[in-house]
């Protein structure tokens, strides 16, 4: 078993002041890719909406988010004594399992057999879209 990531709130406040980091940084990300596709003002404003840079915030936290991965039967042991809510993704009969607990214990998992970056970035996804996306929409934290 090994985790890969870094990003492991502990609650939704402190999700919250990471994604408020992560558009700091999602701007910024923006802004130089912008600039080296030499997009003028003109382009750059018609292009780089709100939108983007919100999408590239999404991205950013999504993707800082810590990962366990772990054979089937470690997993299973692990989901044995959760006692929150796991949204698995994927056929039930691989070997490897990578999941994600968000703040307020629900979870998480998507199987895999050998791809595990892939199944990892689709993970983080799909645990920013169930266990973050609502809740740290609810209060706008851009400026």
């Amino acid at each position: 078993m090994h985790t890969r990531g870094r990003l492991d709130p502990e609650s939704i406040e402190e999700a919250r002041e990471w994604y408020e980091t992560a558009g700091v940084a999602a701007q910024t990300t923006v802004r130089e890719v912008a600039r080296a596709m030499d997009f003028d003002g003109t382009e750059y404003d018609e292009r780089v909406t709100g939108e983007v840079v919100e999408t590239a915030r999404d991205a950013v936290f999504a993707s800082l988010l810590s990962v366990t991965v772990a054979d089937r039967e470690e997993y299973d042991r692990w989901r044995a004594s959760h006692e929150g809510d796991v949204a698995e993704a994927g056929h039930p009969n691989v070997d490897h399992v990578a999941w994600h607990v968000g703040p307020d214990g629900d979870a998480v998992a998507a199987t895999f057999q050998r791809e595990e970056n892939a199944a990892i970035a689709t993970l983080r996804r799909q645990a920013f879209g169930r266990l973050y996306r609502e809740q740290l929409r609810e209060t706008d934290v851009t400026d």
